[in-house]
């Protein structure tokens, strides 16, 4: 597998859409530090119970967030002193809220420079026991998030990914809005210092530094701003060309569905990791993103008419979980 497959299949972040809507606040440290968690938990199932901790160390925030290692043991330390006590709350299948921690466990290992954590039953259902059917859910690499400096940046890049493939938002309510995007009662209040500070600082970052292009327009009622909308837009995606050329006769097959029958496409489809990879090709109000046969239906039909598409790792790999 070459190296562009394994770096894909390695940093999706995952999570259903309930818990990416969530009202929360945390600093730009946590949230990189919840999005290895998240990452690193669904590869290797750890940080789901208290017997399996998850283990993150300053090295590994150090070479994703390209930091120094130093400011990487910092930030252990300090997540170890105020995650625990972060709180988030979300809405149930009734749309009635539910309020949550993110930890139910953590455990700094002095001189070692990393944590030990474990998720909350909340987190753990929101990220682990997604199956594409029963739950929709957002997915994102983490590599597009990394280069923002602002918090604000990572919080909206999360809820504008979940409407990638309609291309345009509902209204974000204003007082929702500001709740997810982790501002406080008597942050920005006016909403000139709101937009400068928050969005436009956010919407430009993104469009600089990451794989969406982003705009905002004002929903009003009356004179009075009450909301906004979003167009989202992908930027278009470098040539593979040259990865294509890179692949031999031998593995030339590795990324179509030669072979393979209606019922192992089925399977392929209802595999949790290829729903997760590729969730985005569908709107969530769409039928594929309503149902468990409308998804399979129409990947089915995707791989049958263009399996170049789903390129993230060798076809057949999905046959087997």
């Amino acid at each position: 597998m070459d190296k562009m497959v394994m770096h894909t299949k390695k940093n999706l972040v995952v999570k259903t859409n309930q818990l990416n809507q969530a009202l929360q606040t945390l600093s730009l440290a946590e949230v990189r530090i919840i999005q290895l968690a998240i990452v690193d938990a669904r590869e290797t199932a750890t940080g789901l119970s208290t017997d399996k901790p998850l283990r993150i160390d300053a090295t590994r925030y150090a070479e994703v967030f390209e930091t120094t290692r130093q400011n990487g043991y910092k930030r252990m330390k300090e997540a170890e002193e105020t995650l625990f006590n972060r709180r988030f709350t979300y809405l149930d299948d009734n749309g009635k809220p539910i309020k949550s921690r993110w930890l139910q466990q953590v455990q700094y290992h002095d001189g070692e420079g990393a944590i030990e954590i474990v998720f909350t039953l909340a987190v753990v259902e929101g990220i682990s026991r997604i199956n594409g059917l029963e739950q929709f859910f957002t997915s994102y690499l983490l590599e597009q998030t990394t280069q923002f400096d602002s918090v604000y940046s990572v919080r909206l890049y999360e809820l504008l990914t979940q409407w990638r493939t309609a291309k345009k938002t509902p209204c974000f309510e204003i007082g929702v809005f500001r709740d997810q995007m982790g501002l406080g009662i008597n942050e920005y209040k006016a909403m000139c210092d709101f937009k400068k500070r928050v969005l436009d600082l956010a919407t430009d970052e993104i469009n600089k530094k990451s794989d969406l292009k982003v705009k905002y327009e004002n929903v009003k009622k009356g004179r009075k701003i009450i909301g906004f909308t979003f167009t989202v837009h992908e930027k278009p995606k470098a040539k593979t060309d040259v990865v294509s050329k890179e692949r031999d006769a031998s593995t030339a097959d590795m990324f179509t569905v030669d072979g393979l029958n209606d019922k192992q496409l089925g399977r392929i489809a209802r595999n949790p990791a290829f729903m997760a990879e590729y969730n985005h090709l569908v709107s969530p109000t769409s039928l594929a993103g309503q149902s468990q046969q409308g998804w399979e239906f129409e990947m089915i039909n995707r791989l049958k008419k263009d399996p170049t598409q789903f390129n993230k790792r060798p076809i057949k790999e999905y046959l087997e979980y």
